[in-house]
């Protein structure tokens, strides 16, 4: 039942809207339970005992609980079912588990997602209860002891990814970027070191990510080594900024992979030392490169660049020259997966939405704590993530599969007679 209207058009427990959206999110929860409890009995009603009754049958509801869901605090009685069968192995009684709202389950995984998000924008643990309780209608499962208790599991939960076995999983390219986010990091110059690969199948999936100096090639060496203890297999491309210590680590550890310098980050270093009245002209000239058919004609439209801009300005020049093979390496690689390969931007369009939500906090704060955070949201984030076009022919890149203009050389052999 909804509850009485005050005068001021609000209830006991908020605004009248807030009131009917709990009220729909309880029964459509309700309906959604009952719908799974008798889907699991129907499917084993032909599981009998010797005199013919059946094992699986409902017995009533739980006692009533509290579930902290976005729509706010909605309390449920979750049906009960009396499953008599044993299992053969262990000689145990079978249970019943819903999926939907499992025994332990006492806020949905949104809420979960809000905490991280609160504490990178500074709030304290002891801040959490009236930061919600007025958004969500109640404090259930907020208290100070509670969020700390799941900040505590968000480090662990981000100590076992980064010691986790990577032997089982091939990564064919990597993705690597040093990105500033101004969270409770000990050290003002200090960032967050992360690598994304895409595996063989084309999804992409976050490496590695933990705190160093982007600059600095020893935390990008200690991340690469440790990622090559765990099993990392290298990988046949690695994409990120030029000014990135990562280059230097990735030849000690991985000398095989070849390199990939992120246009974005090329473009913003070449505009820098040219005035203002020149860099439209000068960013066009560049498009013509990265977006050329091939690399014969990305090669001629880097020459006519050097002929417009040489004479004037040499240092823009020189930074596309002197990185030429690295700038135009993607071009030996499927087509399709040019316009991934190019630049960094898996890493920085994730970490654009996650620079939103933060800001500097007072006081350093805990460095694993920031990290698990930033671990969460990028996990949670992950699963938005799309596989690269054409994810088939990544395989094949991994097998050594030659391209030439973007196109698969089936047969080599010909081609190179």
């Amino acid at each position: 039942m909804l509850s009485v209207i005050n005068d001021d058009g609000s209830t006991p427990n908020g605004s009248l809207i807030d009131e009917i959206v709990r009220e729909g999110a309880r029964r459509m929860l309700a309906a959604a339970l009952e719908a799974e409890v008798n889907a699991y009995i129907a499917e084993l009603a032909d599981q009998r005992d010797e005199t013919g009754r059946r094992l699986v049958v409902r017995n009533g509801y739980h006692q009533p609980r509290k579930v902290t869901t976005a729509a706010g605090v909605v309390e449920v009685k979750a049906p009960r079912v009396n499953d008599k069968r044993v299992d053969a192995e262990t000689g145990e009684r079978k249970r019943f588990s819903s999926a939907i709202l499992p025994p332990w389950c006492r806020k949905s995984p949104k809420i979960s997602e809000v905490l991280p998000l609160l504490y990178l924008h500074g709030l304290s643990s002891g801040d959490f209860v009236p930061a919600l309780e007025q958004f969500l209608g109640s404090s259930a499962g907020l208290s100070p002891a509670t969020v700390t208790r799941l900040t505590q599991q968000w480090q662990a939960d981000h100590a076992a990814f980064m010691d986790r076995d990577l032997a089982e999983v091939d990564y064919v390219y990597v993705w690597a970027d040093g990105i500033h986010l101004n969270v409770r990091l000990e050290e003002a110059r200090a960032c967050v070191l992360v690598l994304v690969g895409v595996r063989a199948d084309g999804s992409k999936e976050l490496v590695a990510l933990k705190d160093g100096y982007r600059e600095s090639a020893e935390p990008w060496a200690d991340l690469m080594r440790d990622c090559a203890r765990r099993g990392m297999r290298a990988p046949v491309l690695a994409v990120g900024d030029g000014a990135l210590g990562f280059w230097k680590a990735l030849a000690e550890v991985f000398p095989e992979t070849r390199e990939q310098r992120c246009w974005v980050h090329k473009i913003a270093n070449v505009l820098d030392v040219m005035p203002k009245s020149a860099q439209p002209g000068a960013k066009k000239a560049i498009q013509d490169i990265y977006n050329a058919e091939d690399k014969q004609h990305a090669q001629a439209a880097i020459k006519t660049y050097a002929q417009l801009y040489g004479t004037k300005f040499p240092k823009a020049v020189k930074k596309i020259t002197d990185d030429e093979a690295e700038l135009l390496a993607f071009f030996d690689f499927p087509a399709e997966h040019w316009i991934h390969l190019r630049t960094t931007n898996p890493i920085e369009s994730t970490f654009s939405t996650v620079r939103l939500r933060t800001k500097v906090t007072r006081g350093a704060g805990s460095r694993t704590a920031a990290l698990a955070m930033v671990f969460k949201l990028v996990e949670s984030a992950q699963a938005r993530w799309r596989a690269v076009n054409a994810p088939h022919l990544v395989g094949l890149v991994r097998a050594g599969a030659r391209f030439e203009r973007g196109q698969l050389v089936e047969r080599p052999e010909l081609s190179a007679a």
